[in-house]
């Protein structure tokens, strides 16, 4: 598919990839449309960080993807709809799961029917490592079993099936998109490489961490935005799940040794145990196969781990984007 002389939406432009998508896209000269999550200070989350030349380039429109009226109104006149909004923090989703399935579940059920009314041209809908739950074998290609081992990832397994139902009951162009583990400037504190950084930047001594030996296939997020577009770019992604992954993984415990390296930091790893998951929650080891996508594609990742960290760890430094984080507490 030419993307050229589409409109293109973007659920969740305002967040952590949504709105490396949104820039990567304005730079190649596409017409782009942002959904953002509404709020009374009319804030447009990370997109109020991109130069004005770059923003006065993107139509947004602010609305809640929970309202169907909204979706649907946002969707109008696009040919080509990446749907990212959604709530991925793990931990919070122990504590209020109506609100996973009411954005992951029904906020996906909004564009899928909107889609349908609009006679969207292809769908791209964005799924989780997550879903597969700890690695049955290695590395975890689209055919491996799903598992909901915390509410967040169980919505997200509703949400791809909902995805699939619509292709195979109404022949929608739905492709489900499924990064592992994404990191790259702009990640919430949530997540566990912004965590160590942030950290490590303010000049802890030691390091709060969860479960040190859980291992992760951790993807930059140029990497992971690149094959957003190369899924959607390709005339042979339509119905199709398809994984993007390095094929590699690396233990918590390591990750964090090799940031205290790259920081230079003399700084000790602690057990912090607010940090860890329920013991049945808690996925061992994600590794993905980027086969399929390699097959269907012209992607392949560009940034190795110690060079993605580099660049991340470059974006920290920078006093206005560390003062965003509250490295002392614990987030959700």
């Amino acid at each position: 598919m030419n993307l050229n002389k589409k409109k293109i939406l973007i659920t969740g432009a305002d967040g952590f990839i949504g709105s490396h998508l949104t820039e990567q896209l304005i730079d190649r000269g596409f017409d782009v449309r942002a959904f953002t999550y509404y709020n009374s200070f009319n804030t447009w989350g990370w997109l109020d960080h991109l130069p004005s030349q770059k923003l006065e380039k993107i139509e947004i429109i602010s609305g809640d993807i929970r309202d169907p009226h909204a979706v649907e109104s946002a969707m109008k006149d696009c040919g080509v709809v990446f749907h990212l909004a959604a709530l991925i923090a793990i931990p919070h989703s122990y504590q209020s799961p109506d609100s996973y399935v009411d954005t992951n579940i029904k906020g996906t059920l909004n564009v899928l029917q909107a889609a349908k009314k609009l006679k969207t041209e292809k769908l791209l809908v964005t799924s989780s490592s997550e879903v597969y739950g700890t690695a049955r074998y290695v590395p975890i290609d689209e055919n491996h079993p799903y598992q909901g081992q915390s509410p967040y990832s169980a919505t997200k397994i509703a949400a791809d099936r909902l995805a699939e139902s619509y292709y195979r009951s109404f022949n929608l162009p739905v492709s489900i998109i499924r990064p592992f583990n994404t990191y790259g400037p702009r990640q919430s504190a949530r997540a566990v490489i912004p965590t160590i950084i942030s950290q490590l930047l303010t000049g802890a001594n030691e390091i709060q961490l969860g479960n040190l030996d859980a291992k992760r296939d951790f993807n930059y997020v140029l990497d992971v935005v690149e094959g957003f577009i190369a899924i959607a770019e390709s005339d042979h992604t339509v119905g199709e799940e398809i994984n993007i992954a390095t094929g590699k993984s690396i233990s918590i415990k390591d990750l964090a040794l090799l940031l205290i390296e790259l920081i230079n930091s003399s700084a000790i790893l602690k057990l912090d145990q607010q940090r860890l998951r329920p013991m049945k929650s808690e996925v061992g080891n994600l590794q993905g196969c980027n086969k399929k996508i390699s097959r269907l594609t012209s992607w392949k990742s560009n940034f190795d781990l110690r060079t993605g960290l580099e660049e991340t760890i470059l974006w920290f430094q920078e006093s206005k984007n560390i003062a965003k984080y509250k490295s002392c507490i614990y987030n959700i």
